[in-house]
């Protein structure tokens, strides 16, 4: 109990502090898209990392992370991801005091993407990396999310043979994998959403095209999980009605325990790879509609059909206690950004 205080004090410092104007957020020391994002200390470190830079090519992709405290607002670079190249398109978590960073893809000097299995863990207090077990089945451009602060699931995702439907649960404790209950729907990439109140929430994505046609084509399919409360490999999954808005493709998404729902902002209606080219037609901008799912009143609700400095293609939202942030990603003209975007809430 006697902590209490000091964390409810340290809590109102960050947002007295950082306030919620969106001009006192500094953005991060470089412009980056495609880059896996987390939070530290309640939600009061905020991080980013790898990605792929403004330049868009093979040998902008890296493996830097930026870290900045919302008590002191000022981005540092942290201690970078091991490994000789970055990646993009990863997922991460924050789970007590790890980041655990996910799969994610890399680009050789012709252009060609290699989805990885790795996993890392960063520990936060020591500063230091370490190998996690693989993916059993390796994926980017997926959804994740944390229950208890020990099961985190990797949802969807391209694998090396396409799209999947795969559910996968790594068990902090034992550094081990499982596979939970699919879900139903079509397999795809590129998808969005989250983990709140063991429930869980995905829409939208990239599938598979028919043959003689595209590669790929826009799913607009919405699922809701319900994880097992014994069991976290048990999900008993039913098809949601569509959501507001018309985006399609890499959604900003998470969920939110505090507030009891999942939250989703910008993406594009058209599909298209990590350099902002569309697989078909022509590049769009990312749509201006911020909505969320409540767990609780089971409902899609529309929190802003105007949100400022829309986004495409950060993978994820992190939330704080001055409210969600979106860090980098593809801004107006699909142009890779270095801005932290403060999203509007109900």
């Amino acid at each position: 109990m006697k902590k209490l205080p000091v964390f409810i004090l340290l809590l109102l410092c960050a947002a007295t502090t950082l306030g919620v104007d969106q001009k006192n957020i500094p953005s991060m020391p470089a412009a980056v898209s495609g880059n896996a994002v987390a939070v530290l200390e309640n939600g009061l470190e905020i991080v980013s990392l790898m990605g792929v830079g403004p330049k868009r090519t093979w040998d902008d992709v890296t493996n830097k992370v930026y870290t900045m405290s919302l008590a002191h607002p000022k981005w540092r670079e942290g201690r970078t991801v091991p490994g000789v190249a970055g990646r993009v398109n990863a997922a991460a978590v924050g789970a007590k005091s790890l980041i655990i960073l996910i799969g994610g893809f890399v680009v050789d000097n012709q252009g060609a993407e290699l989805t990885l299995a790795d996993v890392n863990v960063y520990e936060g207090n020591a500063r230091r990396w370490s190998r996690g077990k693989d993916i059993p089945v390796a994926v980017d451009s997926a959804v994740a999310g944390v229950t208890h602060s020990r099961y985190v699931y990797l949802i969807g995702g391209r694998s090396r043979n396409g799209p999947v439907n795969n559910v996968q649960v790594y068990d902090l404790e034992k550094d081990s994998w499982s596979q939970a209950t699919p879900f139903p729907g079509t397999p795809v990439f590129g998808l969005s959403g989250g983990v709140a109140d063991e429930t869980i929430v995905i829409v939208d994505g990239a599938k598979a095209g028919p043959a003689g046609g595209p590669k790929y084509v826009a799913s607009d399919e919405c699922w809701l999980g319900k994880i097992d409360h014994k069991d976290p490999n048990k999900i008993e999954w039913s098809k949601l009605p569509a959501h507001p808005g018309a985006a399609r493709f890499a959604i900003a998404g998470g969920g939110n325990n505090r507030d009891h729902k999942i939250f989703f902002s910008g993406g594009t209606p058209t599909l298209h790879d990590y350099k902002g080219a569309a697989y078909e037609g022509e590049a769009t901008e990312a749509s201006a509609v911020t909505f969320a799912y409540d767990v609780h009143h089971h409902q899609w609700e529309t929190i802003s059909e105007d949100t400022q400095d829309p986004r495409a293609d950060s993978r994820g939202i992190v939330f704080t206690p001055i409210g969600p942030l979106v860090l980098g990603g593809m801004a107006k003209n699909l142009a890779v950004t270095a801005g932290v975007t403060q999203l509007p809430q109900k």
